[in-house]
């Protein structure tokens, strides 16, 4: 968007001057920081949970420092007003430092600061860059320091945006469940290390990858309630320098109300803006989820390879032509990405891991490249699975014929004369089976080791799927 250019106005740091467009809400900060950090091309606004989270943690701290009498009552005003502002999405566009970033955040706490402070300004009748009347340092930073602030706006916008993932992940869930009701009658060959293995239903398999996604479910959820614990009052250290008596807890309060997160003061904030283990426990949930759920888009895209020559045993729906030289292509794009994108999310969890560890002494530096990671990872986990869920799951059909047909060729239907013929009987009719071609069926009978009553009771697919069934109940024939 092209933006009309009104002047410009000189600010002042430590290390000198600058001038600023006029038509910035940001300040001379910020302006360095952009300079100083073309990495990822990816700016804060590109996160509208994290932008709005850093306008919680101000809108906070002013109106606790206020409480307090640490801060101007108008000034205090203003600066709520324009934190509210942000938050119902106004001046996103003004949060332009990458995330990748040195200073462990110091570049986007500014952003924010500065952003607030010229908003506030302009609130209270004056124009930007007129700081002496409400200062981004003074009082938009007021009684907090980059090492608490960041993180805490970092951990609420990972939770804002968990909540956006865990949404996706249960559409998902429902319709693996879906499928597996709509399965439930599908016999077919399950399979162990790629070799027949027994009978089972396609419903049971789809009804697996439910409890995965649903395992994956549970684990974010509890990765969550960690991140709940803040080190808000901690200042520089952990020490609360700079900040008075109660702050910590009052401005704790103060954001929970006003980010509807039940948030909790850490006991110890020296350990507390240090430690990045909270981070590094949900980079691992959502690692645990991405190789759960790539598993079930390899089991998806073997089980549809074919249509003539592989298993064929479920339809994917066709979304695109599959190359640009073999006519009637069709490939499993879907799951084919969602796989990269896992890979992406186990990949991502190592630079968490890593970044987790580097923290040294009283602070963790590598802030901001896990705050990039996870905001990322949620992002595309949460796409993922909507995608995955809507153009795929939901529009998958059952080749019923194939999979009874391997069911009935598979010499691993032997498996259930174990209990009647032993396991030594029972590998010789295999081995003789593979041999010759012959049925498993028909070679137990002409040995006489059975009666065709006992086989048809043992081999049928429904109870050889369901062997604790009761004896007397069959379920439907196809």
């Amino acid at each position: 968007m092209r933006v009309e250019v009104t002047g410009f106005r000189r600010e002042h740091d430590s290390l000198g001057d600058r001038e600023i467009s006029n038509s910035h809400y940001f300040g001379i900060q910020t302006s360095r920081a952009v300079d100083n950090f073309p990495f990822s091309g990816i700016r804060l606004s590109h996160y509208q949970h994290f932008v709005n989270a850093l306008a919680l943690v101000k809108k906070a701290a002013a109106v606790a420092n206020a409480e307090l009498g640490a801060l101007d009552p108008e000034i205090s005003k203003a600066i709520v007003q324009a934190c509210d502002r942000i938050i119902a999405g106004e001046f996103h566009q003004h949060f332009v430092v990458d995330v990748v970033q040195g200073g462990a955040g110091t570049s986007t706490n500014m952003n924010a600061n500065e952003v607030i402070a010229n908003v506030a300004l302009e609130i209270l009748g004056h124009r930007k860059g007129e700081y002496e009347f409400v200062h981004p340092n003074d009082h938009v930073n007021c009684s907090q320091s980059t090492n608490d602030a960041y993180p805490t706006a970092v951990k609420l916008a990972v939770v804002a945006s968990l909540k956006e993932t865990l949404s996706a992940l249960k559409v998902l869930r429902k319709s693996f469940e879906a499928k597996a009701v709509e399965f439930d009658d599908v016999i077919k060959m399950g399979r162990t290390e790629n070799q027949d293995a027994v009978p089972m239903t396609l419903g049971q398999e789809f009804s697996a990858y439910a409890v995965m996604v649903g395992d994956g479910i549970r684990r974010l959820e509890r990765a969550s309630g960690d991140l709940c614990v803040i080190n808000m009052g901690a200042t520089a250290i952990g020490t609360g320098l700079n900040s008075p008596p109660g702050y910590a807890e009052l401005c704790t309060k103060r954001l929970s109300e006003f980010s509807g997160v039940e948030l909790e003061l850490a006991g110890n904030l020296v350990e507390a803006t240090q430690d990045a283990a909270d981070f590094a426990v949900m980079s691992g949930a959502l690692k645990t989820a991405a190789l759960q759920i790539s598993k079930i888009c390899n089991d998806l895209r073997w089980a549809s390879s074919g249509p003539r020559c592989g298993l064929n045993e479920i339809n994917l729906p066709p979304l695109q032509p599959g190359s640009s030289i073999m006519p009637g292509k069709v490939n499993p794009v879907m799951p084919e990405v969602v796989n990269q994108i896992c890979y992406q999310i186990i990949g991502s969890d190592l630079t968490v891991s890593m970044a987790a560890e580097a923290s040294e002494f009283e602070l963790n530096m590598a802030e901001p490249i896990i705050a990039y990671n996870l905001l990322s990872t949620l992002m595309l986990l949460k796409n993922a699975a909507i995608a995955l869920s809507t153009r795929c799951i939901d529009g998958i059909t059952a080749n019923r014929e194939r999979c009874a047909d391997y069911v009935k060729n598979s010499i691993g239907i032997v498996t259930a004369l174990n209990p009647v013929l032993g396991y030594e009987r029972s590998a010789s009719i295999a081995k003789e089976a593979l041999k010759t071609g012959r049925s498993v069926y028909d070679l137990a009978m002409e040995k006489g080791w059975m009666t065709k009553e006992q086989l048809d009771d043992l081999l049928q697919p429904q109870k050889m799927a369901n062997p604790l069934m009761p004896d007397g109940v069959t379920e439907p024939d196809e």
